[in-house]
């Protein structure tokens, strides 16, 4: 107990240091996480970065992925694709709980990131498996059918118009009116790539409608670009017309990609102002491959700015650790001392109850051997003459010796002998007589085969006890003793026809505490019952060892 209280104790004040600090790591990973969700871009990378630190601190894997694939979008958003693949690879490798929902969450998002990427890099095989990767994982319909739109995407862009319209229909159970339209847009694309008799335009119309409605610019480029697509080899004009609102929509939305992709349509549509708008695209495609640089290393010099930042806390927090454990050791030595003061006194108290508690107990396992070898030793001699009035002095005299042999042998718990099968049944024998008659049934000498010398010995005794028991109190007039054994177990079964013991709990003197206490020892079982036809029935089992 008190090594138990001491162990307790130990780890209460280790631990204090270390929970405090876990709980002052969890909020301050929560505080960035919050922080990189409320603002945009460069900087929600680099608070995302920071939570991604806190939380690998915390042994928080489920924070760190998730952090890691915000990071990943982000990349991706600016154009940086392999660094964005690189880092939701890294975000996947600790994202391994899938049992939980938010984990899965973020496992297929940057799964579904993967994919994207991996289309913007012409790896569409790659892109296939990532989005079928992200279907697998998610668990929420939101993003199950945006990832259907856009491994349909890609499908459309392999020529596989069947199953892209199938994914593209799944697509369009979503109740998102942005998911939505996106999906019909590129549904009725699908379908007219497939069959060049089919009319696209009520399908196309209708998504450009909602995305008016919504205010979606980049939905609205998506549409007119599909659109000037359409007219291309049927109205150039019209073509021409909706690449130059394409070109308009992502000007105002900022869209440099979206303008370098609607400058070159119409430099294939406008050929009288094809100059002006090809130095436009030039320049245009200039900053976005230096944007695209930029974005890169910049990532890649916020990294490594935290990851110095983070060394250096790190070696100021194991500094002050090493200060506070250096305490902590003191006050741990201190306390150890006093409790060994006090288990030191303790013990010596328990060494004496010990000592005397064990003086006891020989005392009373020395009455309970004179019970069983002195008293029905003299009893078990009475028996005999009583049955046998002819008996002579010498079988008297060696069994006075061998009573006085067993009770100067008590403490030493010497008794061996060769004979004791024979001696066992002589024992049974001797206390039947012309007015109760007691039999054995299925004994011989093998019954002792496997049975330790301590365990015969005690045996020896219960049965005994038994049989005293009979004699003075059953009136029986037939007892017998029956005996069967197996490998693991000796049975002996006392039956007689006598009077019983009624309220058997109440009446149970020395001798059947004795007999209890004896098979206790040994392992045994012992149980007492009313013999339906009168008289008692006892039950012993022993285990063989």
């Amino acid at each position: 107990m008190k090594n138990y209280f001491l162990l307790i104790l130990l780890l209460l004040l280790s631990s204090c240091g270390k929970t405090k600090t876990n709980i002052q790591n969890e909020n301050i990973a929560t505080n960035y996480y919050k922080k990189a969700k409320s603002t945009k871009g460069n900087l929600a990378f680099y608070y995302y970065n920071l939570a991604k630190n806190s939380y690998l601190e915390n042994n928080d894997s489920s924070g760190v992925g998730r952090s890691l694939v915000n990071m990943a979008i982000i990349q991706h958003d600016n154009g940086d694709y392999y660094g964005s693949i690189e880092t939701s690879l890294e975000a996947n490798r600790f994202l391994k709980n899938i049992n939980d929902s938010i984990t899965r969450l973020s496992l297929a998002a940057s799964y579904n990131n993967i994919g994207i990427c991996s289309s913007y890099l012409y790896e569409f095989d790659n892109s296939i498996k990532f989005y079928k990767l992200a279907l697998k994982y998610v668990n929420s319909p939101k993003n199950e059918y945006l990832y259907h739109n856009n491994l349909g995407d890609v499908l459309t862009t392999l020529k596989d118009y069947k199953q892209a319209i199938n994914n593209f229909k799944i697509a369009l159970q979503t109740k998102d009116t942005r998911d939505y339209s996106k999906a019909l847009n590129n549904i009725a694309r699908a379908k007219y790539n497939k069959d060049p008799n089919y009319n696209p335009l009520p399908e196309l119309y209708e998504a450009l409608k909602i995305r008016k409605e919504d205010n979606d610019l980049l939905g609205q480029n998506s549409s007119y670009a599909t659109l000037s697509n359409y007219f291309l080899d049927r109205d150039k004009e019209k073509a021409l017309e909706y690449a130059k609102k394409m070109l308009a929509v992502s000007i105002q939305n900022n869209s440099i990609e979206d303008q370098a992709q609607a400058l070159q349509k119409i430099i294939n549509l406008d050929k009288e102002n094809y100059l002006k708008y090809f130095k436009e695209f030039q320049v245009l495609n200039d900053s976005l491959q230096i944007s695209k640089s930029k974005a890169k290393n910049q990532f890649a010099v916020v990294r490594y700015d935290i990851e110095q930042k983070n060394a250096e806390n790190q070696k100021l927090k194991a500094e002050g650790s090493e200060r506070d454990n250096q305490i902590l050791l003191l006050l741990i030595a201190l306390i150890l001392s006093i409790v060994l003061i006090i288990w030191f006194r303790k013990r010596q108290i328990r060494l004496k109850q010990e000592k005397e508690l064990e003086v006891k107990n020989t005392q009373l396992k020395m009455s309970k051997k004179v019970h069983d070898v002195v008293a029905n030793g003299l009893y078990h001699m009475m028996v005999d003459v009583q049955n046998n009035p002819e008996v002579d002095k010498t079988k008297i005299l060696n069994n006075i010796e061998k009573m006085y042999e067993e009770s100067r042998d008590i403490s030493h718990e010497t008794i061996i002998e060769e004979d004791f099968s024979s001696r066992f049944v002589k024992m049974i024998s001797s206390y039947s007589s012309p007015e109760q008659k007691v039999l054995t049934v299925g004994y011989n000498e093998n019954i002792w085969e496997n049975v330790s010398y301590n365990v015969q010995l005690e045996l020896y005794y219960i049965v005994r006890e038994v049989l005293v028991n009979m004699k003075k109190h059953s009136n029986a007039k037939l007892a017998s003793l029956k005996f069967e054994k197996n490998n693991d177990l000796l049975k002996i079964k006392y039956t007689d026809n006598g009077v019983g013991i009624d309220n058997l709990n109440d009446r149970k003197g020395a001798g059947i505490h004795n007999t209890e206490n004896r098979i206790e020892s040994i392992g045994g079982d012992i149980t007492f019952e009313k013999n339906p036809s009168g008289g008692l029935i006892i039950q012993i089992t022993i285990p063989i060892h």
